[in-house]
């Protein structure tokens, strides 16, 4: 699988959703089929594809809907993407994967600690059958953009973090169209330490900055 860079941050579009209780996991999370808003983050802007030569998101929606996966439209975008983060939550319970909602997109976070070894791209054995469910799930639900990004954190530098969070995450998704998913789907990129969701000062931040997320948004 080819390799590219992340080119371009995408523009978030923020408004009110309801809510409801997971009825596997007890926890609160949005319900977007209750709401009449469409909410996300255009996260494929300005991004290299696996899949084909153009890189705008037209070119790979081209591509998508030539390999025969279907759009989705209106209040079926909800409801589509609410099933999908149910099974997968049921399916991750106690993975140690986050399985997050972003309005109309689930974004999963694979823990680097437990996904690779230390500098390493090569993925653990023992997180297969993680990647195992992750791969079933997405193949149920095939009208989804697969957006793989791999993070690391500041311990280190450019020279190295750069292409190992690029390494990581194409490891994650040549495992996932291995099992199965559709490669039209998919594209990745590494952002070595410039994306931090904790801070890099304590070993617990630097551990939650190591990570693989994969963001799973409708195609519409």
């Amino acid at each position: 699988m080819r390799k590219f860079l992340f080119a371009a941050a995408g523009i978030a579009l923020m408004t009110a959703a309801c809510t409801t209780t997971d009825p596997h996991t007890g926890q609160v999370v949005r319900d977007n089929t209750k709401t009449n808003a469409i909410i996300g983050a255009v996260a494929g802007a300005g991004l290299g594809y696996a899949t084909n030569t153009n890189k705008g998101e037209q070119g790979r929606k081209n591509a998508v809907i030539g390999a025969g996966i279907g759009a989705l439209a209106g209040a079926g975008i909800g409801q589509y993407m609410d099933k999908q983060q149910a099974e997968l939550r049921r399916e991750l319970a106690g993975s140690g994967v986050d399985v997050n909602r972003d309005g109309d997109n689930i974004v999963l976070n694979l823990p680097s600690d437990v996904t690779f070894a230390t500098n390493s791209a090569s993925i653990d054995t023992r997180f297969y059958p993680v990647l195992n469910d992750v791969a079933d799930v997405l193949s149920r639900y095939p009208s989804t953009y697969v957006d793989i990004v791999g993070h690391a954190d500041s311990s280190g530098n450019d020279a190295i973090n750069q292409p190992l969070s690029e390494n990581r995450a194409n490891s994650t998704a040549s495992y996932l169209v291995n099992r199965g998913v559709a490669s039209q789907r998919i594209y990745v990129a590494g952002q070595g330490s410039k994306q931090p969701i904790a801070s890099n000062s304590t070993a617990d931040g630097r551990a939650k900055n190591r990570r693989v997320e994969i963001t799973l948004r409708p195609v519409t």
